[in-house]
């Protein structure tokens, strides 16, 4: 069994299946001992499915033998947040509200990323009911930072991305509400892709703010990506053959996004920039001053919906939750319905002055994140610095799903800084050519 196959991208682990060269079944062994034998994996993995993953690989080895191989990742092994139901398995969404939670099918992504024939190695960790982008938890677990292990990994979808950043998944699939796949991503050196809203399917995904809430994939590569959003939909890939920067015009936003930025982030972001103009792109900054009313809703929109949704379910035991999380979910018990129907209106009106000043523009360009991973022990010690930091944590990703965009997040020449490119709604694929000739001009 190869060693250095732990080494290699999600496609690259593909292309070896579909070479002979690769049995399936030896890949999930190899990643299941992997886990195992990890001392931190109790903290990036809920909960395994061996049994599962077993199966799956030997029905991809004889979909290769007989030469059927469903698309280039069949007989790849992922991870899945805790969010994404699983039949016969618990998905508790990191909660114990959700404690003995096992729904009775799979999510509807789950199911169609397992025809593709991507292999479910298990659950991995995340903050409670994905309301943080911090990643802490001590309900469950708190994942760690591959970069710094007094931090936080980001999240919500933390141990998705950490799962990856210790070699102990190809690959993995997370939710982002408010940047909960672009922080954990960027702050463990990985590449996240937000996927706009609607594009995948949420039945059988534990909510947070159904309006909001997408799935997208956490890897090592663009590629990966791309692969990965193929075989959540059962599509094809994106051709990312060619892709170029010559040409291409990039808005640095100032708005917002550039504020209080802490000095490695900052100069992430600008070494970033730079290589991006080296590579032939046109890099200029501007302003949109809508940015800044549509953040001053955010706390409105995210927090009613949210407790619209939950708050049954958090006020029957609320004594069973974080109590930072139980407060922000709080938070929006005093809106009213016409306060909510109101923000939602002016939001679609700053949407499409969005849309008209970014038309000239192949990408918004701005850094993932304003800070670097918090300490851990100071979040729970100290009430001021959890509220700052995980209020900074989202704040530029917040930009995206508030203005109803994809996003991508790469990782900068700084430990835990990642710069993030946002399109349109639905350019996708656009996107990835993108960021395929980003990350090669920013290596």
């Amino acid at each position: 069994m190869g060693k250095n196959w732990m080494n290699l991208t999600a496609a690259e682990l593909g292309r070896e299946v579909g070479a002979g060269r690769i049995h399936p079944v030896d890949l999930a062994e190899l990643h299941l001992d992997a886990i195992a034998s990890h001392p931190l994996a109790e903290r990036i993995y809920a909960r395994l499915t061996p049994a599962r993953a077993r199966a799956e690989a030997m029905a991809a080895h004889d979909r290769a033998r007989r030469g059927f191989r469903r698309c280039l990742l069949d007989g790849v092994p992922v991870s899945w947040k805790d969010l994404f139901d699983t039949a016969g398995v618990a998905t508790e969404s990191g909660s114990a509200l959700l404690k003995g939670r096992v729904p009775s099918r799979d999510a509807e992504v789950v199911e169609v990323a397992t025809q593709s024939g991507l292999i479910c190695l298990g659950k991995t960790h995340m903050s409670e009911l994905a309301f943080s982008g911090l990643g802490l938890n001590p309900v469950t677990a708190t994942p760690p930072c591959i970069n710094d292990e007094a931090a936080v990994p980001g999240g919500s979808s933390s141990g998705a991305a950490a799962s990856v950043a210790f070699g102990l998944a190809p690959a993995a699939i997370g939710s982002d509400t408010g940047g909960s796949v672009r922080i954990p991503a960027a702050w463990n050196d990985l590449v996240g892709l937000k996927t706009t809203a609607g594009r995948l399917s949420l039945r059988g995904t534990v909510p947070l703010c159904e309006t909001f809430d997408t799935i997208g994939p956490i890897a090592r590569t663009v590629e990966d990506c791309a692969h990965l959003l193929a075989a959540m939909e059962g599509g094809r890939p994106t051709d990312l053959a060619g892709s170029s920067l010559s040409g291409m015009r990039f808005l640095v936003l100032e708005t917002v996004a550039l504020d209080d930025l802490r000095d490695r982030p900052a100069q992430g972001f600008e070494d970033a920039c730079n290589r991006l103009s080296a590579a032939g792109a046109d890099v200029c900054q501007g302003r949109i001053p809508e940015v800044a009313e549509a953040m001053g809703l955010a706390g409105l929109i995210f927090t009613a919906e949210a407790y619209g949704i939950w708050r049954d379910t958090i006020e029957a035991a609320p004594e069973k939750m974080f109590p930072r999380i139980l407060e922000r979910f709080r938070s929006g018990a005093g809106f009213s319905a016409a306060d909510y129907v109101a923000a939602w209106r002016r939001l679609h009106d700053l949407r499409r002055i969005w849309a008209e000043k970014t038309a000239g523009y192949d990408a918004v360009i701005l850094p993932t994140s304003p800070i670097l991973p918090p300490d851990a022990a100071r979040l729970m010690t100290d009430h001021d610095y959890y509220v700052t930091e995980n209020l900074l944590a989202l704040r530029n990703t917040r930009i995206g799903n508030l203005m109803g965009l994809c996003g991508l997040t790469l990782p900068t020449m700084q430990p835990s800084c990642g710069i993030s490119f946002l399109s349109a709604p639905f350019q996708e694929e656009r996107l990835m050519r993108i960021g395929a000739a980003a990350a090669r001009a920013l290596r």
